[in-house]
């Protein structure tokens, strides 16, 4: 019996989402080595006669391709290409600050994202705390890296000329707990690489603690990071296992968009 009118779009909508789930899955093999039909089955839950059908049109269009030799398949072409398409359009400034404002609605406090401009962080995007008391800062104004807690995140994860030029610019103390000399922040950025996100412990300005995350792009770089800042009043060091996760999640969900490979809690670097 043919489907009624009502039934058809649920059928097709269906059928599309089974499709989409299969790309979906594909992308996660990120060596290509590609995914066998009864792979693909048995990690979506679906019949191998379902994937075969769903496989057939996306093959045909470039969407999914077979590996020679093995007979797997593996995205095509065709998903590059749509991939290139929409890095070219993205705008960090602009297009993520809704992950900016939903991170400081969760915390309460002022949140900025910044982008790399050796020995400085720039500030491109910002979203004020709805508190009366919060820091003053500014969309364009500049800050040292080694000082600041999203300057370390993207310095952690920096070429060892963009670590010279910083130590050339000079490490003068902003604050009685700023890093002033190589050996410590060559310490830090350790840290910092191995833990996944940074703070500014009151470090480049009095008053004012901020946990900051890295965030990544395609070509696995790190030239932007998103931080969280408030006066140490609302943000005692007792809170910042809290801020963590807070942070690094809404910096690997930026990476995502721009890109970038996400493993297991961190981005590809």
């Amino acid at each position: 019996m043919n489907p009624t009118p009502a039934q058809a779009p649920r059928n097709n909508s269906a059928s599309l989402r089974r499709a989409l789930s299969i790309l979906q899955h594909l992308g996660d093999d990120v060596h290509g080595e590609g995914q066998t039909i009864t792979q693909v089955a048995a990690a979506l839950d679906l019949n191998k006669s379902t994937v075969t059908r769903l496989l057939q049109p996306l093959v045909e269009m470039s969407f999914v391709e077979q590996v020679p030799v093995s007979g797997a398949y593996r995205l095509s072409w065709q998903t590059a290409r749509l991939g290139q398409t929409y890095l070219a359009g993205v705008q960090p400034s602009k297009d993520m600050h809704q992950l900016l404002v939903e991170l400081s609605a969760e915390t309460a406090e002022t949140v900025h994202f910044v982008r790399s401009a050796t020995p400085h962080v720039v500030y491109i995007d910002k979203v004020d705390s709805p508190h009366a008391v919060r820091m003053f800062s500014r969309i364009g104004n500049t800050q040292p890296m080694y000082s600041t807690s999203v300057g370390k995140c993207i310095l952690a994860h920096a070429s060892e000329e963009a670590i010279a030029s910083v130590l050339a610019a000079g490490m003068p103390a902003r604050t009685s707990t700023t890093i002033t000399n190589e050996r410590e922040l060559r310490q830090e950025l350790a840290r910092v690489r191995e833990q996944g996100w940074a703070i500014d412990d009151v470090e480049n300005e009095e008053g004012i603690r901020c946990v900051a995350a890295p965030v990544f792009d395609a070509s696995g770089e790190c030239s932007h990071a998103l931080s969280v800042s408030g006066p140490v009043t609302r943000v005692p060091s007792t809170r910042v296992p809290e801020l963590v996760p807070l942070v690094t999640h809404t910096a690997r969900e930026i990476s995502r968009r721009l890109g970038a490979i996400i493993h297991e809690g961190k981005s590809s670097q």
